[in-house]
């Protein structure tokens, strides 16, 4: 289930908390820099697109974190996206599940017309999440940080 993510939220994940009413799973979510890099994220995309960040939350647990990665394409009305789960969720549906619920509120939300991602060419475990939410491959790119990166879509 995917639940709105926000800055207070971040705040009490930044602290090693979770925000109430849930609890957070046996592994970090993600390096603390990461998530004050994903909070600062959040609150720029809040200006122009909310919500801007979710929690991915399983039998009351904070499993993974979902957002947008930049705010919404004016252009195409995509929306550019990006997920982790915690490391001890990987492997379960986690991703494909949360991706998924994603898909239904984009088809629900008439400021979206796609949702967009990319994955490392050698993340095979993305790759297959997105394969399983009827994603297709528009390209290849090379990222700065990141290299070689697939290009997928959905249209909603």
């Amino acid at each position: 289930m995917l639940i709105e993510a926000k800055t207070q939220d971040f705040a009490a994940l930044l602290r090693g908390e979770a925000p109430a009413p849930y609890r957070l799973c046996d592994s970090p979510l993600a390096p603390p820099e990461v998530l004050a890099m994903l909070a600062r994220l959040a609150d720029g995309i809040r200006l122009v697109f909310s919500p801007a960040a979710w929690m991915i939350v399983e039998d009351g647990e904070i499993v993974g974190l979902l957002s947008p990665t930049k705010p919404l394409n004016a252009a195409d009305r995509s929306l550019h996206i990006g997920y982790g789960v915690a490391p001890t969720r990987q492997g379960k549906g986690v991703a494909s599940r949360a991706v998924a619920d994603l898909a239904v509120f984009a088809r629900a939300d008439d400021r979206v017309l796609a949702l967009t991602a990319e994955t490392s060419v050698d993340n095979l475990a993305s790759q297959a999440v997105l394969s399983r939410n009827d994603f297709q491959i528009v390209g290849e790119r090379v990222d700065d940080e990141d290299g070689p990166v697939i290009c997928w879509r959905l249209e909603t």
